[in-house]
């Protein structure tokens, strides 16, 4: 009976052990995991001076803001190359701002425009030219673009809407200067341009 007892406690204390032993190496594993992931936490933090006063910035993961670079690079492309005041320096200064995001294509769109009189209409007519984005849709299998917006022209004695839908490929390249998203527009067209309206100013 005595031998029984024995036996029975030392089974008892050997299951306490190995439970307290596995609970133990459970607390270190997990002491580890989440200590990993304060450090992986604490890496993606970034300090920002804000007039001396250190503020606390996350960095993000880039792909999940990569679609909205995108559609920023389009809508800045698509704003500079379109948005146009009755001065030359104006209209080269902003046509060169543009083609450093597209490829040859946005060039070869310009010397069309250029050769069709279009900027040259601008400047005689003293007209603005401006640009609203509707929407743009991205095909990210494909990594195409479209854009939807209108053109206003706005001239002394009439406004015109036209329709503008134009529609693209984008690549990633390094960032710069000139091309902070590090997008590349390429193979890039004008669809649509139909004329939506002219309305007549009242004159005064």
């Amino acid at each position: 009976m005595l031998i029984k007892n024995i036996e029975q406690r030392i089974k008892i204390n050997k299951i306490v052990s190995l439970s307290a032993i596995g609970f133990a190496v459970f607390i270190v594993i997990a002491g580890f995991f989440f200590s990993y992931r304060m450090i992986q936490d604490s890496r993606r933090s970034i300090y920002v001076l804000d007039n001396g006063i250190p503020v606390l910035a996350k960095q993000t993961d880039v792909l999940l803001n990569r679609p909205v670079e995108y559609k920023a690079q389009i809508e800045l492309f698509h704003r500079l190359f379109f948005t146009l005041a009755p001065d030359d320096a104006y209209i080269k200064e902003n046509i060169q701002k543009s083609l450093y995001l597209i490829d040859d294509s946005g060039k070869k769109e310009y010397t069309n425009l250029r050769e069709k009189g279009f900027y040259n209409q601008i400047v005689a007519s003293s007209s603005m030219v401006s640009i609203h984005a509707d929407s743009i849709s991205l095909n990210m299998e494909q990594n195409k673009f479209q854009f939807f917006g209108k053109q206003m022209i706005t001239r002394k004695s009439s406004v015109i809407t036209r329709k503008l839908i134009t529609e693209g490929f984008f690549e990633d390249i390094i960032r710069s200067p000139n091309n902070p998203h590090g997008v590349l527009l390429k193979n890039w067209r004008i669809i649509d341009n139909e004329e939506l309206s002219n309305q007549t100013k009242n004159s005064y």
